[in-house]
């Protein structure tokens, strides 16, 4: 016991007088909390360009003009005469949409011929694309309403029958969850999520694998060569403990950037436990079976490089190739978002994060017992033939150096 209270201590000292660990641990996730917490501020998307061409130039096509103005999701950019390249005008203005008000728009109307309106939209990028045109939608669904229901008044029906008689019935489109389609509460989280996740493994990486190229170990662990679970804890202590200043930090820019809190705190704060612990044993464990602080580095950032993106968070994992589900599911991190947003956008039961949490509790045990098997092949390759007297020398001739 007092040996391994000795090492932890020491592992604690190797950690704090690192300055790229020290950057990366403490500095880093500060950073991109606060950089990716001013990118998404907002939550959601104003003024998006679109292009409207007014080939009618009537009253009833300025009025639908006027009212796509109204709507504060779009900025409209008018034009009276048609553009000789209108894919060229879509890009010089980065619009997402194109309203192309027809000839004879307003006496086609008026005659009931059912005139179309052709709206295109600028899918390179999705997102303000389908903005745009849910905002476009809703405007001119709302004029056409009034259009027709106006036209029914005139035939002498009264102003709710008319109603009645243009929308046989009535559909509620109710929003669940994220009601306001907040892109800060969707995606800022998770990416917190992301980056802690990437600067355990990064200081994982090195944790073994820099004691192996300085030889550091075998002086240093001689009397732990046959425990290795304690050895693994030695190195994955100072993680743990610094991460929950890393997880205060989350929680002190949750209120500063006014997103809500997780439901069930003490849920949320098992899950980011069982998160943090297969994390750090999956850094273990790579760092042990790669004795190379650089590559077992470039190997766990190739592995988490697109673990967002495999989770299944904003890409469903059943629409993924069943080979990419296998890789998103032996990420700690795919299960912890899982339930993460249960808890934060969807407000749900913690008994509905059971089934990540077990996820979770898996990985863990699986990493553990996989590094505790590679770090004992390895103590005691490197421990077999060497004997006390052996340490001893080799410490009195790195002092006299």
């Amino acid at each position: 016991m007092k040996e391994f209270l000795r090492l932890l201590k020491r592992e604690f000292k190797l950690f704090i007088a690192n300055s790229t660990l020290r950057s990366v641990f403490f500095v880093a996730p500060i950073l991109y909390a606060v950089l990716l917490g001013f990118v998404y501020k907002t939550g959601k998307v104003e003024d998006i360009p679109v292009l409207a061409v007014d080939r009618d130039n009537t009253p009833l096509s300025s009025q639908l003009l006027e009212m796509l103005s109204d709507n504060h999701t779009i900025k409209l950019i008018k034009y009276q005469n048609e553009p000789q390249n209108i894919q060229d005008e879509l890009i010089r203005y980065g619009a997402s949409a194109v309203v192309m008000i027809p000839r004879r728009f307003e006496a086609d109307v008026l005659q009931k011929k059912y005139p179309e309106l052709n709206v295109y939209t600028n899918t390179s990028n999705v997102l303000t694309a389908n903005f745009a045109a849910k905002a476009v939608q809703l405007t001119v669904g709302t004029f056409s309403a009034g259009v027709a229901i106006k036209g029914l008044q005139k035939t002498g029906m009264p102003a709710s029958k008319a109603a009645t008689q243009y929308e046989p019935f009535k559909t509620n489109y109710i929003t669940l969850f994220n009601t306001t389609s907040n892109y800060l509460i969707f995606m800022w989280p998770p990416m917190l999520a992301v980056v802690l996740q990437q600067v355990i493994l990064l200081a994982m990486a090195v944790s073994f694998a820099a004691e192996f190229q300085r030889g550091s170990f075998i002086n240093e662990y001689y009397h732990m060569r046959r425990w290795a679970l304690p050895t693994m804890l030695i190195k994955v202590i100072p993680i743990w403990v610094f991460s929950i200043f890393i997880v205060c930090i989350y929680y002190v820019m949750h209120i500063l950037f006014k997103v809500p809190l997780p439901e069930g705190v003490l849920n949320f704060l098992l899950l980011t436990s069982f998160f943090v612990a297969s994390s750090s044993m999956l850094g273990v464990f790579m760092s042990v079976l790669i004795p190379d602080a650089l590559k077992a580095t470039q190997v766990l950032m190739v592995l988490a490089s697109p673990s967002f993106i495999i989770s299944g968070f904003t890409w469903p994992l059943n629409a993924m190739p069943h080979a990419v589900q296998l890789l998103a599911n032996i990420i700690p991190l795919t299960p912890f978002l899982q339930a993460f947003k249960i808890l934060l956008i969807q407000k749900g039961s913690m008994e509905l994060t059971f089934p990540y949490l077990q996820h979770l509790m898996v990985l863990t045990i699986l990493y553990t017992v996989l590094g505790w098997i590679v770090l004992k092949i390895k103590l005691w390759k490197m421990f077999r033939y060497l004997k006390a007297e052996d340490i001893e020398t080799k410490e009195e001739h790195h002092l006299i150096q």
